[in-house]
Order: structure tokens, then sequence, then C-alpha cells
């Protein structure tokens, strides 16, 4: 009896944890047709394709990763709200022949709390002046 709840807990946790890794585009590249983890910056030197009244489901933008490699993102859905902030995006998908297809966004945005520490060891050197 032990052992069954132990295979069966060993069984979930198998097919619950995530065991990809991130790729780059020229890895993805490699890979075309293939479920990837995507990892890149916005380029923001290129347009970002979205007009929500006419195809709110349809978004383009140009991703740049680490070693400086670009692909076309499509991805058929809305535009997350902070896109252009984002430090890095992390992207769930395949790529194709001319772009990467998008199902999945992930943003890492630059800490809101950056600004609030800089003042906050500024008040602190106030205080522990005057005192």
């Amino acid at each position: 009896m032990l052992v069954g709840i132990a295979a069966l807990i060993v069984g979930m946790l198998a097919y619950s944890t995530d065991f990809s890794t991130y790729d780059t585009v020229s890895s993805a590249r490699n890979k075309q047709g293939t479920f990837v983890h995507l990892i890149a910056k916005l380029d923001k030197s290129k347009p970002v394709e979205y007009d929500p009244i006419n195809n709110p489901n349809y978004l383009s933008f140009y991703a740049v990763d680490s070693l400086g490699a670009q692909t076309k993102v499509i991805y058929h859905n809305s535009k997350p709200a902070d896109l252009e902030k984002s430090e890095r995006i992390v992207m769930k998908g395949k790529m194709g022949a001319d772009h990467f297809e998008c199902n999945d966004i992930l943003l890492k945005c630059p800490s809101k709390y950056k600004d609030d520490k800089g003042q906050l060891q500024k008040s602190m050197v106030e205080q522990t002046s005057t005192n």
C-alpha cells in the first residue's frame, strides 16, 4: 500500500514538473516545430504590430536574445500590458520557417521598488546623520 502511494506521488511529480530548458533563437531554429521556451528582449528598434480594434488577437514584434540573434514573434492573443517596459521576455512556442509562433508570454519587468530602495537608503543616511 505504501509503495503504491509513493509510486503515485512520483508519477504525479514527473508529469507536473516542467523539464524544459531555455533556448536561444539559434537553438530554437535548429529545433523547428518543437515546443521550446525562448528568452529574449523586445527589439525596440523594430515596430510592434498590434491593432486591438481590428484584430485584438494578433500581436507581432521582434525579439533579440542575449547572443544578438533576432526573430519575428507572432502571438495570437492580446498584447501584454508592459511589453515595452519588460527587461526580459520568456516565450513558449515553436519556431517556424520565418518566425516564432508564441503560445504564451511571461514578462520580467523592472522592479517598481528600485527607486524606492534608493530613496530608502537616502532616508536612512539622513536619519543617521541627524541623530
